[in-house]
């Protein structure tokens, strides 16, 4: 526990990957949703990438039956450094022993589909009595600066827990968890008064939505152990975080860069094209062909 006065440094990063990805059926039927490739990497690679470059020294992957391939993913394969080798692929071999050196990953269990608080919950034990951040498994944002670097530093002024949030149009608001909230003094950031998930049209006033990063007090684990179930007997995190804001500051931070949810079909297709317009050597070319296509609608 941080004595007053005293910020510890955020080590830890859960990343839940356990869902089902029943959004991309018949594509995740084998194939874990994370795996889907953006470009020329799997989805879940951006997002280690992201907080490996915001400073985290551990990942923590929430995983399932059916998930091995994102272990397999960033782990050693000795085999296929053989096979590299002896072809003369160096630079694609670096490639691979780089993406398996990335960070200390270790994995637990969620051994029931019983929702995103439960799967952060499963991770309790790893982190410890420490501050952390959470990152969703289907959540990129792009961004100049790693948007887990602009939260980590705001958590070391604030000390306190933070959510992500980005502003959406009024007839969506229904569609997220909604912070309500008020401007504290820091640049885009405001102090949680209300969180409200996926609010009836009308029934609030704030266009602040959650997306997928959190920066969390350990004491969200015995908030979350003692929340009761909601909707299919799930325990929302929404519910725990209104909890933990009762109990002490949270802040909602207004992220710089753009977000895309690459769980959703329409949003992953948002993501291909974006990345492909950033790739070094895909970028142009890809721009060219994008205005052929569009000339010829």
């Amino acid at each position: 526990m941080q004595s007053k006065g005293y910020i510890m440094d955020v080590r830890k990063a859960v990343i839940p990957v356990a869902g089902l990805g029943t959004r991309f059926l018949p594509a995740t039927k084998a194939i874990p949703k994370e795996m889907l490739t953006i470009v020329d990497r799997p989805t879940i690679q951006y997002i280690v990438e992201e907080v490996v470059a915001s400073g985290i020294e551990q990942i923590i992957f929430v995983t399932s039956e059916g998930k091995s391939a994102i272990e397999n993913h960033f782990d050693y394969n000795y085999e296929l450094d053989h096979v590299l080798k002896e072809k003369n692929k160096t630079l694609l071999g670096k490639e691979l022993e780089m993406i398996s050196n990335l960070i200390d990953i270790v994995s637990v269990r969620q051994k029931k589909p019983l929702g995103l608080g439960h799967a952060i919950w499963t991770a309790r034990h790893i982190v410890g009595d420490e501050p952390f951040m959470v990152c969703l498994g289907d959540d990129l944002v792009s961004s100049e600066v790693p948007c887990a670097w602009q939260m980590l530093e705001l958590f070391r002024e604030v000390g306190e827990s933070i959510v992500a949030v980005q502003k959406v149009p009024a007839d969506q608001t229904y569609q997220y968890g909604i912070v309500e909230g008020i401007e504290n003094g820091h640049e885009r950031t405001y102090k949680v008064k209300r969180m409200v998930e996926k609010p009836a049209p009308g029934t609030t006033d704030s266009d602040l939505a959650i997306i997928g990063r959190y920066i969390l007090m350990p004491e969200i684990f015995q908030i979350l152990s003692s929340t009761t179930p909601g909707h299919g007997g799930e325990i929302q995190l929404t519910d725990a975080l209104l909890a933990l804001s009762k109990k002490r500051k949270m802040y909602a931070y207004e992220f710089e860069g753009v977000r895309y949810d690459a769980g959703d079909k329409f949003g992953y297709l948002q993501a291909i094209i974006a990345y492909a317009l950033r790739h070094d050597e895909l970028g142009k070319p890809f721009m060219a062909h994008l205005k052929e296509v569009v000339k010829s609608l």
